[in-house]
């Protein structure tokens, strides 16, 4: 395989944002090609205090009978009192109601892994080498599927 010898590559640092919005746009047209992105569909979780501010939530979608855990956040002054765990629970419920049967998310050694083990979820993949001897996790659990009506 040759590259086209009128064809120049840039190495940057700092790329400018109309570049990648062109390398964004070239591949969700790809993606459009070949699958039903349209199907992709958002699911959250919200904790909210007295007051209806956010102090928690979990954000995710789902995509056939697959879901992606996105984020889950807790206010710092409320971690280690279960919330975090309350809100895997109820997006649970909602994924598996959705006819889910997988989950999947991706995690860091400084971040949560130890709530997504006692979630259920097996590390499927790990990998060394983050800042201040981090870990990148990559994390899945199978569903049960919904009962039928």
């Amino acid at each position: 395989m040759t590259t086209p010898s009128n064809l120049t590559l840039e190495l940057t640092d700092v790329p400018r944002a109309a570049d990648l919005d062109v390398v964004d746009a070239g591949l969700h047209a790809s993606n459009l090609a070949a699958a039903d992105l349209d199907a992709v569909q958002p699911l959250a979780v919200f904790a909210r205090d007295a007051a209806g501010a956010v102090v928690a939530g979990l954000r995710a979608r789902t995509w056939g009978r697959a879901a992606e855990i996105q984020q889950l956040w807790v206010r710092p002054d409320l971690r280690l009192r279960g919330l975090g765990l309350k809100l895997m629970e109820t997006a649970e419920a909602a994924l598996v109601a959705r006819g889910c049967t997988l989950v999947y998310l991706e995690t860091f050694s400084w971040q949560a892994p130890w709530l997504y083990l006692r979630c259920g979820f097996e590390i499927a993949a790990q990998f060394d080498g983050m800042p201040r001897h981090g870990v990148k996790y990559v994390m899945h659990k199978q569903l049960a599927a919904a009962p039928l009506p």
